[in-house]
């Protein structure tokens, strides 16, 4: 971000770049947000039939992107990956705050960022209804609220002995993107071009979510990589999982490099911000008409297995059906750790 100054208050900043885009995004039918910007809170009504699902998470400088990003894809992908947290629950979205320190006030900066927070919200009927701004290190925040039928939300407490464990799309290209750019592998400006927006523009799966309400029995969202993630599935339901390492959905652009980066990245790159989701076996037909309906692969890639020992385990299988040692395994089953040097 430039260091130029502008003498842009934090109200004037409010009302130029946030709250009239905020109101441009409001309609009749938004009937669950009473009270947007403006006040000292936002007032949400869900239907007397709906529970709030909440979700928050932070993006920082230097740590989750680099300096110098895009401040369009930036603030698309800031509200992107808190829709994703909806989308595992099965919720629809209502709205979001947007909390965000800013190291200058860079008007041109700002501009881009906001037109590219409401091409998103636009997109996904997910209006911003408050927030706050202050000078400090680039740090954007997002808080975003959706709903659920009562009852209805799939939480990742319910995963079941025998259950298949799918994941939808495709898996390890953000972490893909990411090693080029650090240029830990080499790849072509075409293959570079055709999966780039898998790091910088994550799809939320919010219709898949909704129409796995009723048919899954746990879901996550893929964030911090896909064994990694699913472990927390694992230990919210008491159960352990054996998962077809050969099975995980590749890109055509990862399935050029080796093998041992294929896998490692589809199993753990992290970024990927697709669902994994635990359903009854009797439920494949089902998955597959959603598949073929949403236009978006739907790939089975493993199976629930009764809880050994008081850590929940994840068991690889190569593609001869042998299950990996815990050496063997290990690089496959790391996560994104947010406090990690």
């Amino acid at each position: 971000m430039s260091s130029r100054s502008t003498p842009l208050g934090e109200f004037d900043l409010i009302e130029r770049f946030f709250k009239t885009g905020a109101d441009s995004l409001r309609t009749d039918s938004d009937q669950a947000i009473t009270l947007g910007i403006g006040d000292d809170c936002a007032l949400i009504h869900p239907q007397a039939d709906e529970e709030i699902a909440i979700t928050s998470d932070m993006l920082v400088e230097g740590r989750h992107f680099f300096a110098g990003a895009n401040p369009g894809l930036l603030a698309r992908k800031a509200l992107a990956v808190n829709l994703s947290d909806l989308a595992a629950m099965g919720a629809r979205p209502l709205g979001f705050t947007l909390a965000i320190a800013l190291p200058a006030v860079d008007e041109a900066w700002l501009k881009a960022f906001s037109e590219g927070l409401f091409a998103i919200a636009k997109e996904y009927s997910c209006p911003l209804i408050g927030g706050d701004t202050t000078a400090g290190p680039l740090t954007i925040s997002i808080t975003a609220f959706g709903s659920t039928p009562v009852n209805k939300a799939i939480r990742r407490s319910g995963a079941k002995v025998d259950d298949d464990i799918w994941v939808s799309g495709a898996v390890g290209d953000a972490r893909l993107v990411l090693a080029a750019l650090r240029h830990e592998i080499n790849l072509s400006t075409e293959d570079l071009q055709q999966i780039e927006h898998r790091m910088h523009q994550p799809t939320p799966r919010i219709e898949l979510g909704s129409r796995l309400r009723g048919v899954a029995t746990a879901a996550l969202d893929v964030s911090d990589g896909l064994l990694g993630d699913l472990r927390h599935i694992l230990r919210q339901s008491q159960v352990d999982a054996q998962i077809q390492l050969d099975q995980l959905p590749k890109s055509s652009i990862l399935k050029k490099q080796e093998l041992r980066i294929q896998n490692q990245f589809a199993a753990c790159g992290g970024d990927d911000y697709e669902l994994c989701f635990t359903a009854d076996q009797n439920q494949r037909e089902k998955i597959q008409e959603i598949s073929k309906s949403l236009h978006l692969p739907l790939t089975l890639i493993g199976k629930i297995l009764p809880k050994k020992d008081t850590q929940a385990k994840v068991h690889l299988l190569d593609a001869s059906g042998s299950e990996l040692s815990n050496a063997e395994a290990a690089p496959f089953l790391n996560s994104f750790d947010h406090f990690a040097s």
